[in-house]
């Protein structure tokens, strides 16, 4: 698994603690795409859709193009496609034809929308993304658990070999039963200043923590077998 930190990580000094860590740059606050694609491993490029839902101001998907364009020439970035929030699978579909630059993105799925979606954007495309909506925002609920094990029964149900399905926000996820491939947050950024922490501390404490490699029985089947 590999764990996304979430940027803008300030002060300066903070951010270079955390140099050779992976990174992800939100569209939504650029300034530090420069300076992680010097000293990162890898870097995914957010497409800000959910800043700006939360913020209720517009996207503007041809300012996006332009944004990412210039990092994917970096073979280790890649980019998520646009989508739009609480918009249904059509809409979704609908932005995914009119991305330029081919399987250098990930599309994302909606927890809200139809698991044959997600199962169909695995055959399709190298990586995908999965984020949480207003019904699945409490992560790791009851109700959440249950769609994602479902969601998860579905994906291997195609891949033997499991797809990279990457954790919008889900940092938090390192270590429990679902087999993701990456995961992205910014808690370091909103939380090294306590007097506990220190972002070389975080990160060390994040990384370590890894995912299974598959995904044999739901919690279902589980609850059953017991």
């Amino acid at each position: 698994m590999i764990h996304y930190h979430g940027t803008p990580i300030t002060p300066m000094t903070a951010l270079y603690e955390m140099a050779g860590r992976c990174f992800c740059v939100s569209f939504a606050a650029p300034g530090d795409v420069s300076r992680v694609h010097h000293i990162g491993q890898s870097v995914v490029l957010d497409n800000g859709a959910f800043s700006l839902w939360k913020r209720g101001e517009p996207t503007n998907w041809p300012a996006y193009y332009g944004w990412v364009e210039e990092w994917l020439s970096y073979p280790t970035t890649w980019a998520i496609i646009p989508d739009q929030i609480d918009a249904g699978a059509d809409a979704q579909d609908a932005l995914l034809t009119r991305w330029p630059f081919g399987k250098r993105g990930a599309p994302v799925w909606h927890m809200d929308e139809p698991i044959d979606r997600v199962a169909r954007l695995c055959d399709e495309w190298p990586k995908v993304c999965i984020g949480s909506t207003s019904i699945y925002d409490d992560v790791m609920s009851d109700s959440w658990q249950r769609r994602m094990d479902d969601t998860w029964d579905a994906i291997s149900k195609r891949h033997h070999m499991l797809p990279w399905v990457h954790m919008l926000r889900g940092m938090q996820l390192s270590g429990e039963r679902w087999p993701f491939a990456s995961v992205d947050s910014t808690d370091i950024a909103r939380n090294h200043n306590r007097l506990q922490n220190t972002p070389r501390k975080m990160a060390d404490r994040w990384d370590r923590v890894q995912c299974p490699a598959t995904w044999r029985v739901s919690a279902k089947q589980l609850e059953l077998i017991a």
